[in-house]
């Protein structure tokens, strides 16, 4: 359920309210905005005794059930944009943000080469994937502590945070000590105990949606998260299977506005998964901006022939720095803002 505070309600009629929740076996979730103080109880259905009960507190308003199976999630527990701000710049709430890198990390020199040229045309963070999910148990799987060594030392000479997927719940410790986001890939978006535990992590999350999911099941993953007490967790959208078979996956433009009415947190496109082919990658990017995300991640590599994933759908430098061009002018004609190029 849903607590409205009253205007003029004093801290200690809101720390009633909370205790009240706590009391009950509720987790409160406290929304201050510019007019008005929300206070979300999380947990099972409400009964009419126990709604009738909170609107008898002092400072209170109304109370109202809250809708949605997401709860953490919904704009109706905090009805405004989740803003993250990281040291390169802010992402949701009209901030926009670029991550880009390779797919994987396959050496020292591809890595910072790919690190440099991503921050000289205006990239905020760096991605790529020490740790690689693939179908094939004989392809590169990526190369694990390595490859987190790699990123620290791209970071330390760039300044771009770190973003890398972590795979399962026992790796988490060791890559949130190097990355300052944790990614969850596609084919983990509904591994439900390593949600929880990057949850319990205490790092920005980016969760990337399945390939088979509705957005109804990939805010309930979410939520997963949400509810460990980690609320900085950023949406990916990165085109889901469908019928057609002439790009990798169907890029789903919809998701962004669709998600953007139903949740406060940022919602970012991937379009490099969905194209499958370097050709359809700006495009696809511009046309999620365009749809309202609040952010790219990108796969660029500096010989994307000779990668060892993804090869045909990560960008070449030149590429890349067309892509920027382009989302700089885009995100102006939007009304947005784009976070300034990393200095140094």
């Amino acid at each position: 359920m849903l607590i409205v505070m009253k205007r003029g309600y004093t801290e200690e009629e809101l720390q009633e309210v909370v205790r009240e929740i706590e009391k009950v076996g509720y987790r409160p979730h406290v929304s201050r905005g510019v007019e008005t103080t929300l206070v979300g109880a999380i947990g099972r259905g409400p009964t009419p005794e126990l709604m009738e009960h909170f609107r008898a507190l002092p400072g209170v308003a109304e109370v109202i059930p809250i809708s949605k199976p997401w709860k953490l999630a919904s704009l109706e527990v905090q009805p405004f944009p989740t803003v993250l701000e990281f040291p390169t710049g802010k992402t949701g709430g009209g901030h926009v943000l670029v991550a880009a890198g390779p797919c994987g990390v396959e050496s020292r020199e591809q890595t910072l080469r790919a690190a440099h040229y991503v921050k000289a045309h205006g990239a905020h963070m760096l991605r790529g994937g020490a740790f690689k999910p693939r179908t094939s148990p004989y392809a590169f799987q990526g190369l694990g502590l390595e490859g987190l060594k790699i990123l620290a030392e791209a970071k330390r000479e760039t300044g771009l945070p770190i973003v890398t997927e972590v795979l399962s719940p026992e790796q988490v410790e060791l890559v949130a000590e190097y990355a300052d986001v944790l990614q969850i890939g596609a084919r983990n978006a509904q591994n439900f105990p390593l949600l929880q535990a990057v949850g319990e992590a205490g790092k920005p999350v980016l969760l990337k949606r399945g390939m088979s999911m509705t957005l109804e099941e990939f805010l309930m993953s979410a939520e997963y998260i949400l509810s460990r007490g980690n609320m900085r967790v950023i949406l990916v959208e990165r085109g889901i299977r469908t019928f057609e078979k002439a790009t990798r996956f169907t890029l789903d433009v919809a998701a962004v506005p669709v998600l953007k009415s139903w949740t406060h947190l940022p919602v970012w496109i991937d379009p490099s998964h969905p194209a499958g082919k370097r050709d359809w990658v700006i495009p696809l990017a511009l046309a999620g901006l365009a749809a309202g995300a609040d952010g790219l991640i990108v796969e660029t590599h500096p010989e994307p022939e000779k990668a060892l994933s993804d090869a045909a759908q990560q960008l070449h430098e030149h590429e890349f720095a067309e892509l920027m061009d382009k989302v700089r002018r885009l995100v102006a004609a939007l009304d947005k803002t784009l976070a300034a190029p990393v200095l140094g």
